[in-house]
């Protein structure tokens, strides 16, 4: 009896990184690339649209990063497994992305050699973390965080906020961001109002650092 391949959407921002990904990916007999995005925007769009087995997923990415789409496509299609490749080992960035919903953590550095075995442990209640990755740390503080509201990591923000902060804080003009996220400008202004509100800031440069500081943003783009 044949076994169905895995089908794996590869979701990084970097062309380089993809092509090697997909290298890497193509030589296993068992899985089957079916789709690129270069940013988290497009991830989410052909997750749906695809609906692979597994999303490799980069966290810092332009106009949604890698942690909200991640949430996104957990909450639009819990059957899609999504596993984060990532150049940040810290507890804090894999803490936020199992809590958004990541089923496992791989150091980009180690995409060679553990790649496969976490895709392939890429299913519901089964989490893979990279051996560098400090387990028992992250069990203690993901039991300490349970007791928390579900999104604190991003509190006070709703996540139409997160997706206009990021955009903002990239440089993009309110008129970009309104065609992006398919809203009218006047919406755009009265959630950038919002935010800034709500974050008690009164400039941009001041909402840069609190999506940098948050992860929504990343100085690695």
């Amino acid at each position: 009896m044949t076994v169905a391949r895995v089908r794996v959407l590869v979701a990084d921002d970097h062309t380089i990184v993809r092509q090697g990904l997909c290298a890497i990916l193509h030589g296993h007999p068992d899985v089957e690339v079916v789709g690129e995005a270069s940013d988290g925007r497009e991830a989410v769009q052909l997750a749906a649209e695809l609906q692979p087995d597994v999303v490799i997923m980069d966290i810092a990415m332009p106009k949604l990063n890698g942690l909200e789409a991640t949430r996104q496509i957990a909450a639009q299609q819990p059957d899609v497994r999504v596993l984060i490749l990532s150049m940040y080992t810290d507890i804090e960035h894999v803490l936020h992305a199992l809590r958004a919903g990541a089923c496992g953590y791989v150091r980009k550095e180690d995409a060679d050699t553990e790649l496969i075995d976490a895709i392939e442990r890429a299913r519901p209640n089964d989490v893979y973390l990279s051996p560098a990755i400090d387990e028992e740390a992250v069990r203690q503080n993901l039991q300490r965080a349970a007791k928390q509201a579900p999104d604190a990591d991003y509190d006070p923000l709703t996540p139409r906020e997160r997706e206009v902060l990021q955009l903002v804080a990239e440089g993009h003009p309110n008129k970009q961001i309104a065609r992006l996220l398919s809203i009218a400008v006047r919406t755009v202004e009265e959630h950038r109002a919002r935010i800034m509100r709500k974050l008690d800031v009164t400039d941009q440069a001041a909402l840069v650092r609190y999506a940098v500081r948050k992860g929504i943003v990343s100085l690695e783009q």
